[in-house]
């Protein structure tokens, strides 16, 4: 059963078989919105999450690609359940946060100045889109202070809020606009209720991970009524047997998609390096218990207490995974660098390891190395012991 649970949630997540998506433009917009969200990260060690996800996905991916669909107001960035790529069809289930942050019903962001603010959304009405550092020069601000300290949270309030949006976003450096030069005109802008918002969770969870959790469909979600919601959501789709709740995967409560569990196809023995951010590993309990794979990223990590490394990366294997790699592209010197690799058993290395070479070298072009530095991966280490934490 477990081998078949893996199979659903590996293709439900578009990898693992011949890619669900098209090429280019138009297979970037369809995994945004067929995963609901991609996680936004600055961290640059490697190539950026959102672009790692997305390249996993979708064959002949270009990193510009985001910038054009934000700019065709097909996607924008707001708050998932982090900073996230979202597809422009969901805006309106944004606004129930945007909202509980403009009454102050929502401790968070709340801290913007309002004379800032207001200067800002005129300063940006008169003279157009424009980034943190346009806005440290003319009467608003000057100097290092003003990026760090009142102008950011001013920023980010308006667009937490919803007055200001993301036109354009050069590496982690973006350019705001007005919300209402960003949108479409025919968007619809109705504030979801609490079961519109449940059921929108439910089927964006249940469309990109087929099998899943309690937790998930709520993650980093608070409040009675729309805890309520999901539980009316959950009970509805049980009763019309398009789910079926699952027993002894940890104690936890699992749900599967019961339709797309018979007709998920066997999943090809190929690699695929995965982000820390991706979209199948990202919610802990339900990766351990499909997938027997403990995994924190130990970038937050002090270095003594590392196990896997600064950057390690989960490696899929077909429904397995099976590996993981700690990696850092050295950009300057077009040098991309395996500093170490771990197996989770050591059974899997001889299969394995011919498969992630190659596929390692294809990651490196990915990142813009012409040099592969893997000599690490050639060292037969295994899986460490975790360090005591404390």
């Amino acid at each position: 059963m477990k081998v078949r649970l893996r199979r659903l949630a590996v293709h439900a997540q578009g990898l693992g078989s011949s890619s669900r998506f098209s090429a280019g433009i138009d297979g970037a917009l369809q995994a945004v919105s067929h995963l609901g969200y991609v996680q936004i990260d600055t961290l640059s060690v490697i190539e950026r999450a959102h672009h790692h996800v997305l390249w996993n996905r979708v064959p002949g991916y270009d990193p510009a690609c985001l910038n054009q669909l934000i700019g065709e107001k097909k996607l924008f960035e707001y708050w998932f359940h982090a900073a996230a790529y979202l597809p422009m069809h969901d805006y309106r289930f944004a606004l129930p946060r945007m909202s509980s942050i403009r009454t102050g019903e929502s401790r968070y962001f709340c801290n913007g100045d309002p004379r800032l603010m207001k200067e800002i959304l005129a300063r940006i009405r008169s003279e157009g889109p424009l980034r943190l550092r346009d806005l440290e020069t003319g009467d608003i601000g000057s100097g290092s202070w003003w990026s760090t300290g009142p102008g950011r949270r001013a920023v980010e309030t308006l667009f937490m809020r919803g007055d200001l949006m993301v036109c354009e976003r050069r590496g982690a450096e973006k350019r705001y606009d007005l919300a209402e030069r960003c949108l479409p005109d025919d968007l619809d802008l109705s504030i979801p209720d609490d079961h519109e918002y449940a059921a929108h969770l439910f089927d964006t969870t249940l469309r990109a991970h087929g099998v899943f959790t309690a937790s998930q469909l709520l993650h980093l979600r608070s409040g009675k009524t729309l805890r309520a919601a999901m539980r009316d959501v959950v009970h509805d789709r049980i009763t019309a047997g398009s789910i079926q709740r699952l027993k002894d995967l940890k104690a936890l409560e699992v749900y599967v998609d019961s339709a797309a569990l018979e007709s998920a196809p066997a999943s090809r023995e190929e690699v695929t390096i995965l982000s820390p951010f991706d979209n199948l590993v990202i919610h802990r309990d339900r990766l351990s218990a499909l997938f027997g794979f403990d995994y924190r990223i130990e970038c937050y990590t002090a270095a003594p207490k590392r196990a896997f490394g600064y950057f390690c990366l989960p490696v899929l294997f077909g429904d397995r995974l099976v590996a993981r790699v700690d990696c850092k592209a050295h950009r300057g010197e077009a040098r991309f660098e395996v500093l170490s690799a771990h197996w989770e058993a050591a059974a899997d290395r001889n299969e394995v390891l011919p498969h992630l070479a190659n596929e390692l070298q294809r990651f490196a072009g990915f990142n813009g190395c012409t040099t592969l530095d893997d000599a690490a991966l050639r060292k037969r280490a295994g899986r460490p012991r975790a360090p005591q934490r404390g």
